[in-house]
């Protein structure tokens, strides 16, 4: 019973396998002694040898997650966990998260979604670590409060879900348990980590031409600036109880969150 986790070193892929220890379970990823490689297919076979289950991180290209998941089910995996967007029906972006949902839907095979709100841990691993580590960041997020969710908690789930049944055709809605600004955020996290951080708003057209002068491409621009139109909206704001559905307890608090990653010297200089 081999569970084969896409994006085995990312965020919350190599979370899930230590989740998954005492189980079989193979990480895959482009830096793992077993290659996964969205972009080259001839990947796949090597990384899907034996799988019974499979965490689906799904690829940018749409086009690919079908294709994936036949072959997935054709080499023996009867179950899938897809990590997805929460409200991603609402609002018109990443499309290839909406791509694998559609293909374990139509796959003879248990699936269940994970739909997640923004990570906590994009404040420290990645994304907006930088900015903060120069002192500001900036988005263009006023008051509207986001419920950021931790990766262990998603890991947690996704590791519920794969180990036993009763899971199969849900979608859970994934979040913290309380809606913060993203300047409360950047507030709760200069205070843990004892430095200056500061927040700024950005007009959707400040922070599109910012993102064009980094470099991004057209594609990715359009994306982000799409998710954060949903975001205004309100559409992924109010708390969802998805954790404790599936683990019986509340989700880790931004506070402990930042608190525990501060002491790990997540944003200590140097």
């Amino acid at each position: 019973m081999t569970t084969v986790v896409l994006g085995g070193t990312g965020k919350t892929g190599r979370r899930l396998v230590a989740a998954l220890r005492g189980t079989p379970v193979r990480a895959v990823s482009r830096s793992t002694e077993v290659r996964f490689d969205w972009s080259s297919p001839d990947t796949w076979a090597g990384a899907l040898a034996g799988a019974t289950a499979v965490y689906l991180v799904a690829p940018a290209e749409p086009g690919l997650a079908e294709v994936f998941v036949k072959q997935a089910t054709a080499a023996g995996a009867r179950r899938f966990v897809v990590l997805s967007g929460r409200g991603i029906d609402e609002v018109p972006a990443f499309d290839g998260m909406r791509a694998a949902e559609e293909a374990v839907r139509a796959a003879d095979a248990e699936w269940t979604i994970l739909r997640a709100n923004n990570f906590n841990q994009n404040f420290s691993e990645d994304l907006w670590h930088a900015p903060l580590m120069a002192g500001m960041l900036a988005l263009p997020m006023g008051a509207d409060p986001e419920p950021f969710v931790d990766v262990r908690d998603i890991a947690d789930v996704a590791a519920a879900v794969l180990r036993s049944g009763g899971h199969h055709g849900r979608v859970y809605d994934l979040s913290g348990p309380r809606g913060l600004t993203f300047g409360e955020a950047v507030a709760t996290i200069a205070s843990a980590a004892g430095r200056e951080m500061r927040y700024e708003e950005l007009t959707p057209s400040e922070y599109r031409d910012s993102l064009v002068a980094e470099g991004l491409p057209e594609e990715a621009v359009a994306e982000l600036d799409l998710m954060f139109a949903g975001m205004r909206a309100g559409h992924l704001a109010p708390p969802a109880d998805g954790v404790r559905q599936v683990l019986g307890r509340d989700p880790i608090d931004f506070a402990d969150y930042a608190a525990e990653a501060a002491a790990a010297g997540a944003w200590s200089a140097g």
